[in-house]
């Protein structure tokens, strides 16, 4: 690993990086992944906490980091562990199923060495829940998430990876969560709540976790906000679906955008849903664009210019 030489970013993502092996190739990806890379793309800078093998495919992911901008003071290298690669499969024509291959390089992160001047109260730690699938890369996250940093728990569930016991560790650490409605309805109805409507749903969920910030994504219906007693609601659009791979990550990296900048909670969310679905209708989760691109895309589903 380099050496950090107090390199600070406003957000750090954690987690997989890794190559979706697609019908028609290999994509760059992982959530972790694809959230920095529109964060960065979207003028957070944006540092990364992985780890990738001594191997061709970790040079490849290197290079790109180096090419996007992305900081990797923090990305680890493995000299036993080959670096990730998911075969991911097209369903239904653009729906996407994963087969994640297991032990891989992410699955062994380390305690970053001298990275406590990093983890600053104002910086946002965005954590999923697949990175905790092994004791090694789990340690480390719970050690992280002992920070006083803004943690952002994409939950991205993936059985048979998680359990009650462990989303209890990363909901209870958490001050924003993103969920999709299958999720929400999920974990409410893990932890003993039988809700049926979604602003009772996310109450529990704060309440139950002391989380003051929900946002829950509904696709071609747009998103939901809840920050302590508000709520805000912003109808999507239809939009035509080349994939749904980071999708999802594109619209939180939009969100955290925002969030970081202050913004009103309706542009916020305006914002994400046409990142995301900006980024349905690309091909993989870290495609080629001009933020100029995006800005058409947003004013062109909202008819409001950004």
């Amino acid at each position: 690993m380099q050496k950090t030489d107090n390199i600070s970013t406003p957000a750090i993502c954690y987690g997989e990086i890794l190559w979706d092996v697609l019908p028609d190739g290999p994509q760059p990806g992982g959530a972790p992944l694809n959230v920095a890379y529109h964060l960065n793309k979207m003028g957070v800078a944006t540092s990364i906490i992985s780890r990738i093998g001594n191997d061709e495919n970790g040079s490849g992911l290197e290079s790109l980091l180096d090419k996007w901008g992305i900081k990797k003071h923090l990305l680890q290298h493995d000299p036993e562990h080959a670096t990730s690669q998911v075969i991911a499969k097209m369903n239904n024509g653009n729906e996407v199923s994963y087969e994640i291959i297991n032990p891989v390089a992410w699955d062994f992160i380390n305690y970053p060495d001298a990275i406590s001047d990093q983890l600053k109260p104002s910086t946002y730690f965005v954590y999923g829940s697949l990175a905790s699938r092994n004791e090694t890369s789990r340690k480390t996250l719970l050690e992280l998430l002992e920070s006083d940093m803004i943690k952002v728990l994409d939950i991205n569930m993936r059985p048979p990876y998680i359990g009650k016991d462990l989303l209890n560790e990363l909901l209870k650490k958490a001050n924003i969560v993103k969920f999709n409605q299958a999720e929400l309805e999920m974990v409410q109805i893990l932890f003993g709540s039988a809700k049926y409507n979604e602003a009772s749903q996310v109450k529990f969920i704060q309440q139950y976790f002391n989380i003051p910030e929900v946002i829950v994504t509904k696709g071609e219906f747009g998103a939901s906000y809840y920050i302590n007693d508000q709520s805000y609601h912003v109808w999507g659009s239809e939009v035509k679906v080349v994939d749904t791979i980071g999708s999802g990550d594109a619209f939180l990296a939009a969100f955290l955008a925002g969030h970081y900048l202050y913004e009103e909670p309706q542009i916020i969310l305006k914002n994400a849903i046409a990142m995301g679905g900006f980024i349905a209708n690309r091909k993989g989760g870290c495609p080629d664009y001009q933020l100029s691109e995006y800005e058409n895309f947003r004013e062109k589903i909202f008819n409001t210019k950004l």
